[in-house]
């Protein structure tokens, strides 16, 4: 049966891309997309696709609930068969991936059904389906590739994909320049993973997961296992958006606001932390590769939620919200928590997705507002919101539940995986192998009490950040204007209903893996079903570590005290009225302008390279085409001249020859043939 279902996971998908590809390619006029309508097979195959999916792979799920604990893995044939080297186009079923893959089609399906309300005066309607259906696919290959060089395939799709996305309305340069920005970025990191797989190869002649990761697993504590790691670690940073490689995320708000929803809650940036905890065996091998993981994560962390406390745009705020999280999730992971990363990635999945759908919601309102009264203003700037709850209900009520889940307020879901992961890191601090290591001379039990401090921090943080955004947009004045007022509404069912089902989602997420301190429910069912593919690696880094029921207690508190406090500070520092954005001081701080590390890239890294791009490359490649050109040129003619003034002489007697030979020629080629 998995063998017969699994390729339809990826079909499905690819087939809407044809399809609506198809579409949009025979509704395109010369100067790109030229309808506005929306059309009904795009309407029905869009979603459509990815709901079959997700429908295959909840009889997937349900099959292998039944005792099957192996991989199953399906070859579709040879792909790179040369000498030792022989990859197969092999996927690779198993509980890990079985959890991203429902996610990505779970959570993907309602972003698609919501972009049908969201999308529907657009006039590339068809074109932003089929690049939304292409995206799907390849990330679905990476989480069911069952080597490396596959996985690798799904992991440059989606990077192909995001571009096409982030870029969408092309004819804006901004927009241009931000999918060109993530598609740069991400090769930085994609160079990382490249090394990575020629030192696997080299060292030991596999590149499926389970030939590489049985040698390197006894491998573990050698250079060659830590070079591999970090290198892994470089692609992860740049798909996952860690420091330095973040600068691509927050830009990749250009795009349409579901795009965004896909993209930061449940694929593209969680790609990272899918790797680590897919090549826990490399990683538990190399304590100071994971101690470097954990220690970026916990500065990603700290670094995204302290400039997120000033951002306007409400898009913005969600963006660098997620860097923030993803930080979290390193964090897990990198600590060798792998169950409780994958946990948080869950989580996050549902709240994310639902605090962007929510937010598109908003700016569909405020932008049909705007539109009706003519005023052109920035329908995403939080300065231009407020009281929103009146005309939005339940999108009010969504957001708000999200709000707090991402604070870490129980029972909500967020409250649950970022404990777990908070708690895990702690634990780690003593007794373990990354206790005893060290990285840059600090003892890792210090790095691990500075990250766990740190997420502390973060937390408290992220309650005020996200509790300003909800009140700056829905709550206290509204500041949308008179006439706008008037306009502002609650979105279409076909948008409101997935950001409801979220809502449940992230309300009851957190059940999935709940702690044994909890006894409401079963108790660590996520764990339990990670088991047999990262119980093992999870074990060798954790060592002696653990913590009584008492100090779990007094974690619990802290976090969520931690929460409250965030709460009640971001309520009394943003409960007096504000002006709108047209009546509101320019802010110039260093967190509105997000520390100016784009400014500084620009200066370093993009201005120079532009500038020998265009004053030595550009100007000597043009001056070698046309010198090539017209040597040659001059060369042909002479050629050419001369073989005719020696051929055309007027004899006679020498075209009789030439006139011979040729038949003769002729004959001979005809008889041999």
């Amino acid at each position: 049966m998995i063998a017969a279902l699994l390729p339809f996971l990826i079909l499905l998908p690819l087939l809407g891309f044809l399809v609506n590809g198809a579409v949009a390619l025979s509704r395109a006029g010369g100067a790109g997309d030229r309808t506005t309508a929306r059309h009904p097979l795009v309407t029905v195959v869009g979603p459509g696709v990815i709901i079959a999916a997700f429908a295959v792979a909840m009889a997937l799920f349900m099959r292998m609930r039944v005792g099957i604990t192996g991989p199953a893995i399906v070859s579709l044939g040879q792909w790179m068969p040369v000498g030792n080297l022989a990859i197969d186009w092999s996927f690779q079923l198993d509980q890990l991936s079985m959890v991203m893959v429902l996610v990505i089609t779970g959570v993907g399906s309602l972003i698609h059904l919501f972009s049908i309300g969201y999308m529907q005066d657009d006039p590339g309607y068809a074109r932003y389906f089929a690049y939304l259906n292409l995206f799907v696919a390849f990330m679905l290959v990476l989480v069911l590739g069952g080597s490396y060089p596959v996985m690798f395939v799904g992991w440059e799709g989606v990077g192909l994909a995001s571009y096409l996305l982030i870029g969408f309305w092309f004819s804006d340069k901004a927009n241009a320049d931000a999918g060109k920005k993530a598609f740069v970025v991400n090769r930085v990191g994609d160079f990382g993973f490249l090394v990575a797989m020629f030192l696997i190869w080299s060292t030991t002649q596999h590149l499926d997961f389970a030939g590489a990761h049985e040698v390197l697993g006894a491998m573990g504590g050698t250079p060659v296992v830590l070079a591999i790691a970090l290198f892994l670690f470089v692609g992860c940073a740049g798909k996952s958006a860690q420091l330095p490689l973040y600068i691509w995320l927050p830009d990749a708000m250009a795009g349409p606001t579901p795009v965004s929803a896909l993209i930061h809650a449940a694929t593209m940036v969680t790609a990272g932390v899918y790797l680590v905890a897919r090549a826990a065996p490399i990683f538990s091998g190399a304590p100071e590769a994971s101690l470097v993981i954990t220690s970026i994560g916990a500065l990603t962390a700290l670094f995204a939620a302290t400039i997120a406390l000033r951002q306007w745009d409400i898009k913005k705020v969600l963006a660098y919200s997620t860097v923030s999280q993803l930080g979290y999730m390193f964090v897990g992971v990198g600590s060798g928590a792998y169950t409780a990363g994958v946990f948080h990635l869950v989580t996050h999945a549902f709240f994310k997705a639902l605090l962007f759908l929510g937010a598109g919601s908003v700016i569909h309102a405020m932008h049909h507002a705007y539109h009706h009264t003519h005023r052109h203003d920035d329908p995403q700037d939080l300065r231009n919101m407020g009281g929103l709850a009146r005309f939005m209900p339940a999108t009010a009520g969504a957001m708000t539940l999200a709000t707090l889940a991402i604070a870490g307020v129980p029972p909500l879901a967020g409250f649950f995986s970022k404990d777990e992961i908070l708690a895990n890191v702690f634990a780690r601090a003593h007794g373990s192998p990354l206790a005893n290591a060290s990285l840059l001379g600090i003892p890792g039990s210090t790095l691990l009490y500075a990250a766990y401090g740190i997420g502390i921090i973060t937390a408290l943080l992220t309650a005020i950040y996200m509790t300003r955004m909800l009140l700056m947009a829905f709550y206290g004045e509204n500041r949308t204007g008179e006439a706008e007022r008037s306009a502002l509404h609650e979105a279409p069912l076909i948008m409101t209903a997935p950001v409801l089902v979220l809502g449940v989602l992230t309300l009851a997420g957190g059940w999935l893996n709940l702690p044994a301190l909890i006894p409401i429910g079963p108790v660590g069912v996520l764990e339990h079903w990670l088991s047999p593919v990262t119980a093992e690696s999870a074990a060798r880094l954790a060592g002696e570590g653990h913590l009584s029921h008492e100090i779990e207690m007094v974690l619990v508190g802290i976090a969520t005290g931690v929460a409250v406090l965030g709460i009640v500070i971001a309520a009394v520092l943003y409960r007096k009225p504000m002006a709108d954005k047209a009546h509101a001081p320019v802010d110039d701080s260093l967190l509105a302008r997000a520390y100016g590390v784009d400014d500084i890239v620009d200066t370093v890294i993009v201005k120079p390279v532009s500038a020998v791009a265009d004053t030595v490359l550009a100007r000597g490649v043009e001056r070698g085409v046309d010198q090539t050109f017209s040597l040659g040129g001059s060369l042909l003619s002479r050629t050419a001249s001369f073989m005719g003034s020696r051929l055309q002489d007027g004899d006679v007697g020498k075209y009789a020859w030439l006139l011979a030979v040729g038949a003769l020629a002729l004959i001979a080629a005809l008889t041999l043939s």
